[in-house]
Order: C-alpha cells, then structure tokens, then sequence
C-alpha cells in the first residue's frame, strides 16, 4: 500500500512533506515524535502499522518542520508546527480529523485539539505526557541529543528503553540508527528534546472538548492515566507490551478502529484554548490632561493604528477596544508575545508607554464572542505589568519552548477576583 509519492504543502514558507494513503471515510492524521515519512516505510513493523491504519481511515502523514523531509528553519515550537498540521489538512481538503499523537507528537496533538477543535474530530494519544517529569529517558537533555545524535551508540540506548523486544535485533538496530539519521540533524534533534523537556500541556489537557483515547502500556501507566484524568470524558485502554513504540503490535491500530466508529457526527466544541491579550497607556488620564483633548484624541488614533497593524502582521483578533486599551487573542502565544512586543515597540516611538498581559486558557463562545475566566485572568495579568512590560502566566511561558523567548520569573502573585496564586512571568527584551 505503500505511496511512492511525497508531497508538499506550504506552511508560511516553510515547506512540508506529507503523504496521503488509503480511501477510508475517515481522515486520520498520525503524528510521532519525529521522523521521515519515507524511511518509516522501509521498516516491516512500522509499514504494517501504516498499512492498518490506512485499511479503515484516509492516512495522513507529515514530517513536521525541521524533520524528515520537510524544510529545517531555525525556530521551533509547538505553535508553528500547528501551522504545518492545518497546512497540510488544507492541502488534502480535509475539513477535519481525528489527530494520533504519540511522546511530543501526542502534545502538539493535544495542543491542536485544544485550540482548533472545529478542525479536530478525535484525539487519540499513545503513551502520552504532560510534563517533562514522564519524558523518555535517551537522551536526558538537548545537550546530549547535540553531541551523540546519530551514533550508534545512543540509537542501541534508545532501542534499549523504548524497544526492549527488539534489542537483540541486529537488522532493526541497523535501521533505526539510519531513522533517526534521516529523521533530524544534531541540531534539529536538541531542539525538539529541548522543546519536549521544556513545555508542559498539564493546564492544556482540561480544555480538550473532543472525544479522546488515551492508549498506553505498562511502563507509561502512570503518566498515561495522569493524563487521561485531566482530559474531559477521555477514556484509556492498556495494551499488552513494554515497547514505547505506536507502532509495534496490531492493538494500537484495533484499538483505534474501535475509537473512530461512530464518531462521524462529534460536535463542535463551543469552547476554545485562546491566547488573550490585554494592552493599556500607562497614565493616559495624566497624558490626556497634559496635551488637551484635540490633542490627545489625535495621538490615541495614531496608538489605535499602530496597535492594529501589529494585530495584523501576527494573526490577532481584535475583540475590543475601550478608550486606551486593547482586548485580542490569538492561536499561539508565541505569536501573541511577539505582538505584545512589537505594540510596546511602535508606541513608544509616539511617546507613550503601554504595559500588557498574556494567557492562555479556556474560553467559551457566545454569539461569536468570548467570556470565561481566562479572559479576567489574562486581564489581571496585565494589571501586573509595568510601562513597557510583557507580562505572562505560567501557562503561557509553558507553551513557547523553542521559541527563543525568555522570561524572569516574577513568583507567585494573587490576581484579584481569582483563586489560588498565579505565578507569573516578565518576558526579557
């Protein structure tokens, strides 16, 4: 069943390869950790894997950014890669999907079901984490990834801890060492373990509305399970095996066939993970009484202008505007800081400072508008910045890894009108 062909969509300009395999009625997107869509086909496990999956779904299969056969840029993150998933469903005219993920694949994953659940019809995640405390053992950190990736040596560790049934296979050995070779640079391999021992989706997972199957087994019970309770309705299923592997064994695939029947009618979620953006003027009413109010009215329409161009150049969705300050949100929070940043940065050039605040979390939507507490969180955060800050929750720097932003952390605050202490973070210029 194998496809000879490997095509590429454009993500921004960035290009990704992808195959689409099988006639099934359903779409099914599988996303590992890292790889090359057409070395997995070289292996008779994983070919066999691809070929169940493709007997009952539309298969659709990508190299993200930096892997395989896909463009290498420089930068990152989890929000870029959901760029190249939707990319990649626009290509093949696939409105929506059911999302396979399995290690940091089952994160961007669950991220994508969490912020576009109008494009996600299921979640199934195989051996799932949420934080770096559940990561694979090999290789411990970026560091390491850098200096011993692609020697033989650390493919047999690897083998050892994630394929204990095959580490005495000789001929699997030699071409898992070529898989991971083929599937990502030295550079490109620190990246993603960095990445992977960097985020944390824990706050993420409670804001899944779409049907999801946890699947594990016995060595990932734990962390698996962890997940699973934090994930609305998800169900989990144990399947027999110690290998860390989707793809060995048919009960994965079964187990999946299993999950998909039936779900052709799931709704659409009425709630979405957002990022929200509160910006400011510091002392605007001082500014107003200084300048006079033609003045003033003049220099708040240059601040609205440059506040939306920077809206625009990073994908943000204006929501409101009341006098001096700005309510928007966006699909990435990386995307939102940038913005934060830039807005800080053109207003400043007329001579006024503003402060701003980011979360991300859970809204609920009403007649195209949204309400629910991350909104009045990402609003009391701004109310913790100072002139030219960029403040965040811990959600949000949890969410960037990759990104080369970084952050002082600021401790623990209390947010009036809500529960519980808030640590939050400045974002560094």
């Amino acid at each position: 069943m194998e496809s000879t062909d490997v095509n590429y969509a454009r993500s921004g300009d960035v290009a990704i390869a992808y195959q689409a395999i099988g006639e099934g009625p359903v779409d099914l997107v599988f996303i590992p950790f890292f790889g090359n869509i057409r070395w997995a086909w070289q292996q008779p496990l994983f070919a066999r894997f691809l070929e169940r999956l493709a007997s009952f779904s539309r298969l659709i299969l990508l190299d993200k950014r930096g892997t395989g056969l896909s463009d290498r840029p420089r930068v990152l993150t989890l929000e870029t890669q959901m760029d190249d998933i939707r990319a990649v469903l626009d290509a093949v005219g696939s409105e929506r999907a059911t999302l396979l993920g399995a290690v940091q694949g089952g994160q961007l994953c669950a991220l994508f079901a969490a912020t576009y659940p109008e494009r996600t019809r299921g979640l199934v995640l195989f051996s799932p984490h949420a934080s770096a405390a559940d990561v694979p053992p090999v290789p411990r950190s970026s560091e390491e990834a850098r200096e011993r990736w692609g020697t033989s040596e650390l493919s047999e560790e690897m083998v050892r801890a994630v394929f204990p049934s095959l580490a005495g296979d000789a001929e699997f050995l030699r071409w898992h060492a070529d898989y991971l070779r083929f599937a990502a640079s030295p550079g490109a391999a620190a990246e993603f373990f960095r990445m992977l021992h960097d985020t944390d989706v824990s706050d993420v997972l409670p804001t899944i509305r779409v049907p999801t199957l946890v699947v594990y087994r016995a060595p990932e019970r734990a962390a698996a399970l962890r997940v699973a309770e934090l994930i609305p309705g998800a169900r989990s299923v144990q399947i027999s095996g110690d290998d860390g592997a989707p793809w060995i064994g048919d009960e994965l695939p079964a187990e999946v066939e299993r999950f998909l029947s039936g779900r052709d009618k799931a709704p659409v979620p009425d709630s979405i993970l957002t990022t929200v953006l509160f910006t400011d003027i510091v002392a605007s009413t001082e500014r107003a009484a200084e300048l006079g109010d033609r003045v003033w009215r003049d220099l708040l329409a240059r601040h609205h202008a440059a506040v939306r161009r920077d809206l625009g150049r990073f994908r943000g969705q204006e929501l409101d505007t009341a006098g001096d300050g700005f309510f928007a949100t966006f699909d990435g929070p990386a995307r939102a800081i940038r913005c934060a940043q830039a807005i800080i940065a053109d207003v400043a050039e007329l001579g006024l400072d503003v402060r701003a605040g980011l979360h991300t979390g859970e809204c609920e939507l009403h007649d195209g508008k949204l309400a629910g507490i991350a909104v009045s969180i990402g609003a009391r955060v701004a109310g913790e910045a100072g002139a030219g800050q960029v403040v965040v929750s811990g959600t949000v720097r949890d969410l960037v890894a990759g990104s080369g932003i970084e952050f002082e952390d600021l401790g623990p605050s209390s947010l009036k009108g809500v529960s519980g202490e808030w640590r939050l973070f400045a974002v560094r210029n």
